[in-house]
């Protein structure tokens, strides 16, 4: 082989990243494992089933699968698959990417709550990628089991009581160095204290005092991975949809990883309340289920592309609340939204959602409840039914 061949195959495999990836067929319940190659100078994908040994999918480029989106614990949606990366398939890999993919527990606190769109856009705008994020209130011993380390001192009563007096949203970033660099963000603990050493800090602009001091983030890679078990290991803690009376929102997945959700959130919050929110990947069957009310009146071709768009990466979902209790929050969430079609928004009603964040008509950022009596059941399908 020639010194150029030899220099050729190296480059190739130094830019080849491989994991070990799971994907369970909701339809037989069967949990296939594969080879996962990322070629990062090319963006390229291909698979090998492992227990049969066999190439599942050969070398090909995918447009929307971002190389950020490959580390252990993140899901990787490749030709409508959610693939979990549960491991490293090589050294070479783990050298590359485990250093980089630090993970640590970010917590909006009932004080900031109003605020989360706009600490969820200071988090895409630092670099952190938010591989999970809930909103719950905690009942007053949930609070205590999560700060038992502090079960004892003076301050205990007060914070529990404070940590379960409204909804938070626990939010679990990936980034290099996440724990130190979340806690750099957020500022010193004392919100007066981050105010005149740290002007920009989250807690300087939403904080109010050493105890009501907006966020929290763990100290620890230990810690971290202690409470990010915590919030995302019980689907049922801290459960607060209300159920009744809301409507549905869901933030499509090509928005959330353009990274504007926050400021989709911040625009809801100006006219409405979020009384509840999670983070989800749903799949081809879960997607088409949730659509189904919409077949037979779409063209084939644009429920498909639809499903396959809900489908493509993680997205979030919320509940919207009418702050005056109104009947009428579905009509009145949807002209937020604005028309389907970005293109018709932007001349129409030019402040909605869909007009400042949509793409096209398939990506046109948001999902909306459509008729005033899906709202409970669409509510009901992401906050009850889905796992």
């Amino acid at each position: 082989m020639e010194k150029e061949d030899i220099q050729l195959v190296c480059v190739s495999r130094m830019s080849r990243l491989c994991f070990i990836a799971e994907w369970l067929d909701p339809m037989t319940g069967v949990l296939w494992r594969y080879q996962l190659f990322h070629h990062t100078e090319t963006n390229e994908i291909e698979m090998i089933d492992i227990k049969n040994r066999r190439t599942f999918l050969k070398k090909m480029k995918l447009e929307d699968v971002k190389a950020e989106l490959f580390y252990v614990g993140s899901t990787v949606t490749i030709l409508s698959r959610q693939l979990k990366i549960i491991e490293y398939g090589d050294d070479f890999t783990r050298s590359r990417v485990q250093d980089r993919v630090e993970r640590t527990l970010a917590m909006v606190k009932p004080d900031a709550f109003k605020h989360l769109g706009k600490i969820l856009n200071a988090i895409s705008q630092s670099g952190f990628r938010i591989n999970n994020l809930r909103v719950c209130q905690l009942r007053k011993e949930e609070a205590e089991t999560f700060y038992a380390v502090h079960r004892g001192k003076p301050f205990f009563e007060k914070l529990t009581t404070f940590m379960s007096s409204g909804r938070i949203a626990a939010i679990e970033l990936v980034a290099p160095g996440a724990i130190s660099k979340w806690r750099e963000l957020i500022g010193p603990t004392d919100s007066n204290k981050a105010r005149a050493e740290a002007p920009n800090s989250i807690r300087a602009h939403f904080g109010t005092d050493g105890s009501f001091n907006a966020v929290h983030g763990s100290d620890a890679t230990d810690t971290a991975a202690e409470e990010i078990r915590f919030f995302f290991s019980q689907p049922s803690l801290g459960k607060c949809d209300l159920g009744r009376g809301t409507t549905l929102g869901v933030i499509k997945p090509h928005a959330v990883l353009d990274g504007v959700a926050g400021l989709i959130l911040d625009i809801v919050n100006e006219h409405f309340d979020v009384t509840a929110l999670r983070m989800c990947t749903l799949d081809k069957t879960s997607a088409a289920e949730f659509f189904e009310v919409y077949k037979g009146v779409l063209a084939l071709g644009e429920f498909t592309a639809m499903s396959d768009e809900l489908t493509s990466g993680p997205c979030i979902s919320f509940e919207v609340a009418d702050r005056d209790g109104s009947s009428e929050i579905v009509e009145a969430f949807r002209e937020l939204c604005g028309p389907a079609d970005p293109e018709l928004a932007r001349v129409l009603r030019p402040k909605s959602i869909r007009a400042q964040f949509g793409l096209n008509k398939i990506k046109n950022a948001i999902h909306c409840t459509d008729l005033a009596e899906d709202g409970q059941l669409e509510v009901e399908y992401f906050f009850s039914i889905l796992p």
